[in-house]
């Protein structure tokens, strides 16, 4: 029985060239590399440059994928991008990462998830796919995190950092009677009774300026794994699946005691589970595809693997996506 599948074809990331590190933390606020490790797992992140900004590091990301997946930006149809630093208000920043790859067809527009944001953007995009709004598209997850950070709030300015990663999803015939190709499920979800745990306490209708960053860490902690273990467990009942079939956890790169937390829930030995939270921080929207990237590049992620990506965001969103590689 032949089916259509999004199948990923090319994985691209890129990181700003400056890292900051957790001494040079130690300058600006009242803490240690030792305490930064000991409740987050982050050692590093990287700061975008200035006049560096989303659209940029999202454009590298989309370019390396292309390559990745040996195709040219005329092949794309759409752009979904997700981000919660975007350019400018509007335009979308989508678009001007569509202008800057060259492409004057087909559509684009930004996904505002926060750190869910990929996940909606992968289930978005596959579900245009499927509506026949085109058959290529990139998925991208860009973040400039560090221009809404409050570099004295010791709470947050320790978490975060910016980067890109982008996938090359096709629209594929899948003439296989096991194990299909693609994307093969996903669950999306969001409460807007946590919305104040984390968010921005600025915006262009509110206070007219950008704002930064605020976080209820504590409550944040709390909520996040009992979440995210029910997009999980609702996302493999949906393809079928159980957790033991599971070959690759990429979890959302925000602290690596939810991280373990969630991977001892269902089972994941840390051989299976993707973590690159040490050397990036939490980029938000950025950090699965980025997560992704390093695991295809470095060979851990191979084709017919069964991948699980989730991720928890301010609103509370959350959500999980399936794919076989």
């Amino acid at each position: 029985m032949t089916s259509r599948r999004s199948v990923v074809r090319g994985t691209g990331s890129y990181l700003p060239a400056r890292i900051m590190t957790n001494a040079e933390l130690e300058d600006l606020v009242t803490t240690s590399d030792a305490w930064i490790r000991q409740r987050t797992g982050i050692g590093a992140r990287h700061i975008a440059a200035d006049g560096e900004f989303t659209s940029d590091l999202a454009t590298h990301a989309a370019r390396a994928a292309l390559d990745n997946a040996g195709m040219d930006a005329g092949d794309i149809d759409m752009i979904v991008l997700a981000t919660a630093t975007p350019d400018q208000t509007f335009p979308a920043t989508a678009v001007t990462v569509q202008e800057k790859l060259g492409i004057t067809h087909g559509f684009a527009f930004d996904m505002q998830a926060v750190c869910s944001g990929f996940v909606f953007a992968m289930s978005n995009a596959d579900a245009l796919l499927h509506a026949s709004h085109g058959k290529r598209a990139l998925v991208i997850g860009a973040e400039t995190f560090s221009r809404i950070i409050d570099w004295n709030d010791r709470g947050t300015c320790v978490l975060f950092g910016d980067g890109a990663g982008a996938i090359v999803l096709e629209l594929a015939d899948d003439n296989a009677d096991s194990d299909p190709r693609g994307l093969l499920a996903s669950d999306l979800r969001a409460d807007g009774r946590y919305r104040d745990k984390l968010y921005v306490d600025g915006g262009p209708s509110t206070t007219q300026t950008a704002g930064h960053l605020r976080m209820d860490g504590r409550e944040v902690f709390r909520q996040a794994v009992n979440l995210m273990s029910g997009v999980i467990d609702r996302t493999l009942e949906k393809a079928g699946y159980t957790a033991q079939d599971i070959d690759w956890f990429v979890p959302h790169q925000a602290n690596r005691r939810i991280i373990e937390a969630t991977a001892r829930k269902f089972g994941w030995p840390d051989e299976k589970v993707v973590m690159t939270v040490e050397n990036h921080g939490n980029t938000s929207a950025a950090s699965i595809p980025l997560a992704v990237d390093v695991a295809v590049k470095d060979g851990r992620i191979k084709p017919g693997d069964l991948v699980l990506m989730e991720a928890l965001g301010g609103g509370f969103t959350w959500g999980a996506v399936l794919v076989r590689w």
